[in-house]
């Protein structure tokens, strides 16, 4: 492996170019949607440009839609480890995906039988569940988490297990405090129990490699636009356990779970997405120039694990040199293999909005609240203080904003920089 070139990478993603005021805007507000590349931005236009046609037609541009929509499938296959590009399926994004396949689970499922949820995750793979189990007549139990550093229970899990246990729904890690979760942990204390699995992988994705196999789990989702592309949500399912399920779908419809005019488009650059991360693998990973897809996209997601937590040990040294800062989560450098690069960060006396208001007035873009993971910031008690303020890192970032983001944090915790004042 060579040096991972920030510089390089950069210079891929044109939004990192803009200006706020005459300084340059950093983005540390990854975990809502990064920025995209070069190649993706082209790869929407140039499907306009040359390949815009709805599905099945016998002509040039229908037939190069269908090409391209077919390989997105491959592309994702590859990027998940999946089997066969027919456990991928398309959709607006993970959350319409997770309530319209809910659907298709809940009708397999009888009156008495269990779902469970954890209170660490997204209300995306928390509340359809509640919507279904409710329909049918199911019990919903919940796992919980650790008060000292946020990490799944799993003394929990166990304790909510049983013979009529169905489902059990969790994340790879969260979005609000960065924690990764044991997963192929919990997807086999799942099948012991006889449940199928169902993991949010949605703010793991750009973070690490992923391989469904391996974990074996059931279903998987994530969402494009928080791995470098445009918004589109990404299913995977087994296959068997697909075609067992019922479709809920018009009658001529070719595929079971896309339903509708695909976004064709986003599908374009989902592509060219997963081709961007090949790139990274091949260039700066371990992989060769020569490698597969999928093995330079592993390799792309190691390199790219290692240059974002080296850039977070930055982050969390300086986070802790200011006075009143405190992260929430995962704290402890021995175990930084156990989160993501992403600070759930709150200033005594500070509002997190307040912050985060500072911050984008000097060019800086955080997010504040509970990012959806309302369960969780009410579990931590910091939903009646506004949240938390959260910093997320990607490998676009550069050591040089992370120093600018800490001394603006700084004069913001010492009172010489506010939300009027801020320029």
């Amino acid at each position: 492996m060579t040096g991972f070139d920030v510089d390089a990478i950069r210079r891929r993603f044109p939004a990192l170019e803009r200006r706020y005021d005459g300084a340059p805007l950093s983005f540390f507000d990854g975990p809502g949607g990064t920025q995209v590349p070069d190649s993706v931005i082209e790869a929407v236009a140039d499907y306009y440009r040359t390949s815009n046609a709805n599905h099945g037609g016998a002509f040039a541009t229908s037939e190069r839609s269908d090409a391209i929509a077919h390989e997105a499938h491959v592309a994702m296959a590859d990027m998940l480890g999946a089997a066969d590009p027919a456990e991928i399926k398309f959709g607006a994004n993970m959350t319409t995906l997770t309530f319209h396949v809910s659907r298709s689970i809940g009708a397999t499922l009888e009156p008495g039988d269990e779902v469970v949820v954890t209170s660490l995750d997204h209300q995306a793979n928390i509340d359809p569940w509640l919507a279904m189990a409710a329909d049918r007549g199911l019990t919903v139990r919940v796992v919980d988490i650790r008060d000292d550093d946020a990490t799944l229970d799993l003394d929990s899990l166990d304790a909510v297990l049983g013979p009529r246990t169905r489902l059990v729904a969790f994340g790879w890690a969260s979005n609000a405090v960065g924690t990764i979760n044991p997963v192929a942990e919990v997807v086999r204390r799942a099948r012991a129990v006889g449940a199928q699995t169902y993991v949010d992988a949605v703010h793991f994705a750009p973070h690490g490699p992923i391989d469904v196999r391996a974990i074996d789990t059931d279903f998987l989702v994530c969402s494009a636009y928080k791995f470098f592309g445009p918004h589109a949500g990404v299913l995977y399912g087994k296959r068997d356990v697909l075609e067992a399920l019922p479709a809920y779908k018009v009658r001529p419809a070719d595929d079971r779970f896309e339903t509708g005019t695909a976004n064709f488009e986003g599908l374009a650059g989902t592509l060219a997405a997963v081709d961007y991360l090949a790139w990274i693998g091949r260039t700066w990973g371990s992989a060769g120039e020569t490698a597969d897809r999928a093995t330079a996209v592993r390799a792309a997601m190691h390199a790219i694990r290692t240059a974002e937590m080296a850039l977070y040990a930055r982050l969390a040294d300086g986070l802790e040199s200011i006075p009143g800062a405190r992260v929430h989560g995962i704290t402890d450098r021995s175990r930084f293999d156990d989160r993501t690069p992403t600070a759930a960060v709150t200033l005594e006396g500070i509002a997190p909005r307040e912050a985060a208001t500072a911050l984008g007035r000097e060019g800086i873009a955080t997010w504040d609240g509970d990012f959806y993971a309302t369960g969780l910031i009410e579990r931590l008690g910091l939903a009646a203080a506004g949240g938390v303020l959260r910093i997320g890192l990607v490998h676009y970032n550069s050591a040089e904003e992370v120093d600018r983001l800490l001394a603006s944090l700084e004069r913001i915790a010492a009172g010489t920089t506010s939300a009027s004042s801020a320029v």
